[in-house]
């Protein structure tokens, strides 16, 4: 039976597990990422699909299970697989995908490497991904396509099937000309996203860099610019838009661009916070610092994340505050981002040796300043650290919004705690009650911790009221309805 939606990611929506010598697909172990949150649109359709790659020894082996049928939580839905070889997942993911493509969209033009980029290697495997999702849509489908090693998809989608409507969700930030421009294959990039019906992002700066990027490669029609939601613009902060085009017209053909940052799942992770195992996790937690105050930060281990970065301003403030030694902790999780990748293997080691320097000069056999993780935390033991933390301190370089922010303020029903955040996260631009730091300065990054770490309960408790007021408004529900009032407004007609 084909497919009312189609969704189009990278990733398959389970975990593949081996019991008995069976395979069987269980639920992701997040239940608050990407993944699942796409899952719940399934719940709004007849019959949805979902196309996804998986490593195959051999493509052409008919024993390859290409289609298989899932019943779960969420549904009944079915998966086609694409088979890629070793090989093609490293030419396209690993090199294209994350070499060339993911420090251009961060703006690390440095970090850039064209070389060993296999170009027509990504357009074969966007090519496979358009052919099955256009095998899996019913006439006239929504097809929704997701992140930056998709990009040539809809255009070949559009070829295929002229009758879909079709949508792209950008993850990532996305830059300005002058950066993005710097891809040798941008016309083709662009060309492919302006046969959406429908190009999203998660703030309205990012959506008004595309319709500069476009309009410096072809010639598009620019209306004149509409205000951006007031809830969107944080005065004086690096990522504010005040204006920005809610639709190009290309060829004749209207493509909406909207802005529509993901949120969370408020309540569920509000339960998982108020829980008998969170709040005994938490108090554990408490007691074991005593009137040690702890900040906790979470994130990836990516060049893109200011690890480093962040390891450095907490020895400086330990440097110049001799009365912070022995009262203040820095719990820093960072996860690998990729194991396969050199790159990110360095920053690793960086950030040990960084974290080593600062335990070996201040610490003391009661008081380790900080305690390095650099496994993936469970989430309910997650939650309990985001209760008992004092700061939160979420400082990347770039990052198109950062739902650790999200989370910890989610967790704080006791209207509680500090978030200390980057500029440039996209959550910035909606957290402006944070307290907001720009983590290439020294001044401001440092200037940041010391005001959340000396900050009256008063003012905590009115900026995380506001936050939590925030995210409640702009939940994963807002951006799921969203998502669901473009489909409907898309209709791929001609544009008048």
């Amino acid at each position: 039976m084909p497919s009312d939606l189609v969704i189009v990611y990278h990733r398959q929506p389970y975990e593949e597990v081996e019991e008995n010598g069976k395979v069987v697909f269980k639920d992701n172990k997040s239940p608050n990422g990407i993944v699942p949150t796409l899952k719940g649109f399934f719940g709004r359709v007849d019959k949805g699909a979902w196309v996804a790659w998986k490593l195959a020894e051999d493509p052409r082996n008919p024993d390859f299970e290409r289609v298989v049928e899932i019943e779960d939580a969420y549904g009944k839905y079915s998966v086609s697989r694409l088979p890629l070889t070793e090989a093609q997942v490293k030419s396209f993911y690993h090199v294209t995908s994350k070499e060339a493509f993911w420090p251009i969209l961060h703006s690390f033009k440095e970090k850039y490497d064209y070389d060993p980029v296999d170009w027509p290697t990504f357009r074969e495997v966007n090519w496979a991904f358009a052919e099955a999702a256009a095998a899996e849509a019913a006439k006239g489908a929504v097809v929704w396509i997701h992140d930056y090693n998709l990009w040539l998809v809809p255009g070949y989608l559009r070829q295929l099937r002229p009758d879909l409507r079709i949508s792209f969700f950008h993850h990532t930030p996305f830059p300005a000309a002058d950066m993005f421009n710097v891809l040798p294959w941008r016309k083709e990039i662009v060309e492919s996203l302006l046969a959406c019906d429908v190009v999203g992002f998660h703030i309205p700066r990012y959506a008004a860099n595309f319709v500069g990027v476009a309009d410096s490669l072809l010639d598009i029609e620019v209306p004149r610019r509409e205000p951006v939601n007031p809830d969107f613009v944080a005065e004086g902060t690096a990522l504010s838009e005040h204006r920005v085009a809610k639709h190009v017209v290309y060829k004749g053909r209207k493509v909406l661009v909207i802005a529509s940052p993901v949120g969370v799942d408020v309540e569920y992770i509000a339960r998982r916070a108020e829980s008998d195992d969170a709040r005994t996790r938490a108090e554990a937690i408490r007691a074991d610092l005593g009137d040690t105050k702890m900040i906790l930060s979470v994130g990836r281990t990516d060049y893109t994340k200011g690890g480093t970065d962040q390891l450095m301003s907490f020895e400086r403030i330990l440097d110049d505050n001799p009365d912070l030694r022995g009262k203040v902790r820095l719990m820093h999780v960072s996860v690998s981002a990729n194991r396969n990748m050199t790159v990110y293997e360095g920053i690793q080691n960086e950030i040990e040796r960084t974290a080593g320097r600062i335990n070996g000069r201040f610490g003391t056999f009661e008081w380790q300043p900080v305690a390095l993780i650099s496994r993936a935390i469970p989430f309910d033991e997650l939650v309990a650290y985001y209760r008992a933390a004092d700061v939160a301190w979420i400082t990347p370089l770039a990052d198109g919004m950062n739902l650790v922010a999200k989370e910890f303020a989610a967790c704080r029903s006791d209207g509680d705690g500090v978030l200390v955040l980057s500029e440039f996260a996209g959550a910035a631009v909606e957290m402006s009650a944070a307290v907001l730091a720009n983590p290439f300065s020294h001044k401001s990054m440092d200037r940041a911790i010391l005001q959340a770490l000396r900050m009256p309960q008063d003012e905590r408790r009115e900026r995380m009221t506001a936050m939590r007021r925030t995210i409640r408004k702009y939940d994963i529900q807002a951006w799921a309805d969203d998502q669901m009032a473009s489909f409907d407004v898309a209709s791929g007609a001609d544009a008048a």
